[in-house]
């Protein structure tokens, strides 16, 4: 049986030994990359991460699985497609292949800047939720014109004296996510800093609000500074979650006693 409301100091692999079949809602992660695969002096095995979270996931259950790769020797590692596909090969659906951009980011190199890492939504069939985050239309209320080609005359008679239906004021929100990075932006723990890879709590929040509702079980398997527990408390998600280093205990300790100090 899985302890609730607990940060596990293991191998993630270990703690999904303790868990039932399909117990868990949704998953928000993000692995070591390529070079820090070696974290803290600790190694995972990735695949078999992946299978323990193909049995503890349940049937419309969501993995959000956030990853990047190692530019080395000047080329791109390509790990995170060879990870999305090792996911869609134990049966999850490839849902979508969303962008987190970051904003305020700055590095020089002899490269276009990364500015970006993927978002990978795996499925284990239909995702039994999904709360669209809408965003206003540009032009909200106005009617819509219509204009054809002049040899489209199948669209123009279809058309033709019918009252077309204006343009709603939102509309579902696009793949692609912009979040500003850093010290206020990511998150406003500056405790949280003291870990070398943290994500905004932003995007955790909008990943639990789209995948999952109150009550619902989230995971998170390399919890890091503790940003995937520290979201789901505030929303109300149920949670558990793995961190391999227990270096970071006092990380997480201190931000999960400080629930109130979010950006959202």
């Amino acid at each position: 049986m899985i302890e609730l409301k607990k940060v596990y100091y293991e191998n993630a692999a270990l703690t999904m030994e303790r868990m039932e079949d399909e117990v868990i809602d949704l998953t928000v992660t993000s692995p070591p990359y390529d070079g820090l695969r070696v974290y803290n002096g600790y190694s995972f095995d990735f695949e078999a991460i992946a299978r323990g979270l193909w049995r503890v996931t349940k049937w419309g259950g969501v993995i959000v699985w956030v990853v990047s790769d190692q530019t080395k020797d000047g080329t791109e590692s390509g790990t995170s497609f060879l990870q999305a596909l090792y996911f869609k090969s134990l049966g999850f659906n490839l849902h979508d292949t969303m962008i987190y951009e970051k904003v305020g980011l700055t590095m020089n190199h002899n490269r276009y800047e990364q500015e970006f890492e993927y978002m990978f939504v795996f499925s284990k069939g239909k995702p039994n939720t999904f709360n669209p985050i809408m965003v206003p239309c540009r032009f909200p209320e106005t009617n819509r014109t219509g204009k054809y080609s002049e040899t489209d005359e199948i669209n123009r008679k279809a058309y033709s004296g019918k009252k077309r239906k204006p343009v709603q004021s939102t509309k579902i929100k696009g793949n692609i996510w912009r979040y500003a990075v850093g010290k206020n932006h990511s998150t406003k723990d500056a405790i949280a800093f003291k870990h070398p890879a943290i994500f905004p709590e932003k995007l955790v929040r909008d990943h639990l609000l789209s995948w999952s509702n109150e009550g619902d079980l989230v995971y998170d398997p390399f919890a890091g500074s503790g940003t995937t527990p520290k979201v789901a408390q505030v929303l109300n998600r149920r949670w558990v979650a793995s961190e391999i280093s227990e270096e970071y205990k006092p990380i997480i300790d201190e931000r999960l006693r400080t629930l109130e100090n979010t950006l959202f």
